[in-house]
C-alpha cells in the first residue's frame, strides 16, 4: 500500500481496497449515516453512491471497462481540459484516464461531521506533448447524508495563461428513462451535438425522454431537478461556478455501438453534469478556479413545487 493510501486510510471512515475486477486502487467512503462511495485513483472516479439502505444512486455500465487507457465507463468522471469534442485532445480530456494520486496539502479545511477525501492529478511529460500547459487539478469528494458533493480546483502552475473546459460526467441510476423527466431547463437556450451543435430552445414545461439526447444547456440557473416517478425521488443538482449543464442518454441505436454500455442500459440512467463549457475558462500564471457540484436525494413528494421561482431563489 502506498503511503499515500495510509494517508488517505487515516480516516477511519476511509478505506483503501484493491478492486478484485480490475487490480485498481480504490477508496470506500463511509458516510455518517450508513451511506457510502467508492473512488478510483484511475481517473479521480466516483463509481459507486450508496444512501443510507443501500441502494445504489449512480449508473454503472455492466460492460465498463477498468483496463487503462480505456475510460471507465458510468459514475462521476471529470473531464478536463476539453469537454466532448470541442477542441484538438481526445473525446472529454485526457483527466479521466489517468491516475490521480491522494492531496498530500490539500488546502480546503478539513471536514469533521462528514467524510472527505481529497485528490491531485498533475500532467505528465506525455500529457505535456498533447496539451502543454503545467497545472495542478483537484478533486474534493464529500460524502455526508442524502448528499454528495464534488468540488474541482484547477491551478494554473505555468508561466502563461491557459484556457480550458471541464464537465462533473455524473451517470444517474433511473427506473425507467420514460417515466423520468429534469427540471429548471425551461425556455434555455442549448446546443444540441446531435444537430452539429446548432442552437436550440427549450420549449417544454420540463425535459422528457423519447430518444437520444445529447444537449448542452446554457446559463443554467444554480438549481436543477431529475425526477424519478416510479421510485418516487429526485435528484437535486446544484451547481456554482457551473454556468451550463449537459444531458445525455444515447438511447438504443447508440447503446448497441459502444462497445463498454450494454444494449438496454440506456433505460435505466441519465447523465446530468455541470459544466463549463460556452465559455472556456482562462487562469493567468498563479491563478485558481473553482467549481462544484452537489447532488442530493429527497422524496419527490417533499420536492413538489420546489422548483417554483421563490423556493429556487432561496435554494440557490
Amino acid at each position: 500500500m502506498s503511503n499515500q493510501a495510509h494517508s488517505a486510510s487515516a480516516n477511519s471512515r476511509v478505506e483503501v481496497v484493491m478492486d478484485s475486477t480490475s487490480g485498481l486502487e480504490k477508496f470506500k467512503l463511509r458516510g455518517p449515516k450508513g451511506s457510502s462511495a467508492e473512488i478510483f485513483l484511475y481517473g479521480g472516479q466516483v463509481t459507486s453512491w450508496k444512501n443510507e439502505h443501500g441502494e445504489e444512486l449512480l449508473f454503472m455500465s455492466s460492460k465498463a471497462a477498468f483496463k487503462p487507457p480505456n475510460p471507465i465507463r458510468g459514475g462521476i468522471a471529470i473531464c478536463f481540459p476539453q469537454f466532448s469534442n470541442m477542441g484538438s485532445l481526445d473525446k472529454h480530456g485526457f483527466a479521466r484516464n489517468r491516475m490521480w494520486s491522494i492531496d498530500p496539502n490539500p488546502s480546503l479545511p478539513p471536514s469533521k461531521d462528514n467524510t472527505v477525501i481529497d485528490l491531485l492529478l498533475k500532467p505528465t511529460s506525455e500529457d505535456m506533448k498533447i496539451w502543454p500547459h503545467s497545472f495542478e487539478l483537484r478533486l474534493r469528494v464529500t460524502l455526508e447524508a442524502g448528499k454528495l458533493q464534488l468540488t474541482p480546483r484547477v491551478r494554473n502552475t505555468d508561466s502563461k495563461p491557459f484556457t480550458f473546459t471541464l464537465a462533473v460526467h455524473t451517470h444517474l441510476s433511473v427506473s425507467d428513462i420514460s417515466d423520468v423527466r429534469v427540471e429548471g431547463l425551461e425556455t434555455l437556450d442549448y446546443f444540441d451535438n446531435l444537430l452539429d451543435q446548432k442552437r436550440f430552445t427549450e420549449q417544454g414545461d420540463s425535459l422528457t425522454f423519447d430518444s437520444e439526447v445529447d444537449r448542452v444547456y446554457l446559463s443554467t440557473p444554480a438549481l436543477l431537478a431529475l425526477i424519478d416517478h416510479e421510485k418516487k425521488r429526485t435528484f437535486v443538482i446544484r451547481k456554482i461556478g457551473f454556468p451550463d449543464a449537459v444531458v445525455w442518454n444515447p438511447w438504443d441505436k447508440k447503446s448497441k455501438a459502444m462497445v463498454d454500455f450494454g444494449d438496454d442500459e440506456y433505460v435505466r440512467m441519465v447523465s446530468i453534469e455541470a459544466a463549463a463549457v460556452e465559455k472556456p475558462i482562462t487562469l493567468k500564471p498563479g491563478e485558481e478556479w473553482t467549481g462544484c457540484q452537489e447532488l442530493e436525494v429527497v422524496s419527490s413528494s417533499y420536492f413538489s413545487g420546489q422548483m417554483d421561482p421563490v423556493n429556487l431563489k432561496g435554494r440557490s
